[in-house]
């Protein structure tokens, strides 16, 4: 069945080539649809598009449908083009003509949009929830952990001293960052396009308004063919959400695999979350964080696929639209995981607590040794000399007494601060 079914058939290559993994991708937008519709036949009932008794046929049919979806028996067979045609189908085959009634007003054009919006609106939320799950761990491994020194690095050089409160407080509030990416894509995911029908609007009488209450969409996209352009938009800015959180699971991700090795030995995890070797017995592997770094780095590209497939499209509706849920789809599904298995791994993680015992690191007191100097009033370039020198000759002695007490520094971490932080930006 298809919606614009004239009475005549195409080839079933055409068929195959045009329809791609809709269907398989539809099935986790049928339940934004079915919603979207049932938001519309109330509104065409309000309008009286529909009788009483109409709408609520196809609101107790609507309803049926749903609960098929999400007990997981919804299906959209070959003979059907997408999941709006299985649906309306279904309808038809319940109601009938009442059933046919459904598709006044709209086109598949607005379906498909309102449906991609409440579903990207919907996994924003989620991935913001999973984001605080993992910020609430940081900051709980930063505080069990705050007095445990750790190597700083610049250029992969041993280079000042930090510690594991600040190295785990440091990657909780790029979250925070990164939620600002995603805030801003729900703004622009949670305007209601629902109305627009093909992009020109129509010449029924409806409420949009209706629908936009109904929906729960904090606007309407008022003007329809800005409503149709974001199509492609709504995805691009939902991945530039996903591709900021990508980045920061992926930055750690790499430290993980670093401090994990011998070289390091910063930190470690237990067995059970390692992998080993077929021919190396003394193998453990950081898998899991090797997958994390792959899988978000290939998330940092989901921008730039759909600024290629889109950027040169003019205004209304295209084809080439269809492609943005291959992509923004899964790599949706992608994040969650990586988000999920961090988690799921990091709250086991077991850090060195002996790790500056190593004569190597005590270069990294050099600064503070210097500061000693210029607080007892020696300029700070005499001071910086001074200490080459004594390097050099092997005269350094360095001073591991560390006084750290500015706002963000080892011994100020400001997590009361970096909290209220992420609950501010947790309200959008």
């Amino acid at each position: 069945m298809k919606l614009w079914d004239k009475g005549f058939s195409t080839d079933k290559k055409i068929d195959h080539f045009t329809v791609g993994s809709d269907r398989e991708l539809d099935l986790l937008l049928a339940a934004y649809d079915v919603k979207a519709s049932k938001a519309h036949a109330q509104m065409l009932g309000e309008t009286a598009l529909l009788s009483e008794q109409e709408t609520e046929e196809l609101l107790g049919e609507l309803d049926h449908i749903l609960s098929t979806i999400e007990k997981g028996e919804f299906t959209i067979e070959d003979e059907f083009e997408d999941m709006h045609s299985k649906i309306e189908y279904l309808l038809i085959q319940k109601l009938g003509d009442t059933g046919k009634k459904i598709h006044m007003a709209r086109s598949r054009n607005d379906q498909v949009l309102v449906a991609i919006h409440l579903y990207l609106k919907q996994e924003l939320e989620e991935i913001k929830t999973q984001s605080r799950e993992l910020f609430d761990l940081l900051l709980s491994l930063a505080e069990k952990h705050k007095d445990v020194l750790l190597p700083g690095y610049t250029h992969l050089q041993v280079a000042m001293p930090s510690s594991f409160g600040l190295w785990f407080s440091a990657y909780a509030e790029s979250l925070i960052d990164d939620l600002y990416f995603v805030n801003a894509a729900s703004k622009v995911v949670d305007q209601n396009p629902l109305g627009s029908a093909a992009g020109y609007g129509n010449s029924f009488p409806i409420n949009r308004k209706h629908t936009t209450e109904s929906l729960e969409f904090a606007t309407l996209k008022y003007n329809v063919v800005a409503a149709q352009m974001s199509r492609g938009k709504a995805e691009k800015s939902t991945a530039f959400a996903l591709s900021a959180i990508a980045s920061t699971l992926s930055k750690l991700a790499m430290d993980i695999c670093l401090y994990m090795s011998q070289n390091f030995d910063f930190v470690s995890f237990p067995d059970e979350l390692t992998t080993g070797s077929s021919i190396m017995p003394h193998k453990k592997n950081p898998d899991v964080f090797e997958l994390i770094r792959a899988k978000c780095n290939k998330l940092q590209a989901v921008p730039n696929q759909l600024m290629m497939m889109t950027t040169n499209l003019p205004s209304g509706y295209h084809r080439d639209l269809q492609l943005t849920k291959e992509i923004i789809v899964p790599a949706i599904q992608e994040l969650r995981s990586c988000l999920e298995m961090t988690v799921f791994t990091l709250k086991d993680i077991r850090v060195n607590q002996n790790i500056l015992e190593d004569p190597k690191y005590d270069y990294l007191f050099s600064v503070d040794t210097l500061n000693e100097l210029v607080l007892q009033g020696m300029p700070f370039r005499d001071a910086y000399k001074k200490m080459g020198t004594d390097i050099e000759a092997g005269n350094y002695q360095p001073k591991k007494d560390i006084d750290h007490t500015h706002e963000g520094s080892i011994g100020n971490l400001c997590l009361k601060e970096i909290n209220a932080k992420m609950d501010q930006a947790m309200s959008g």
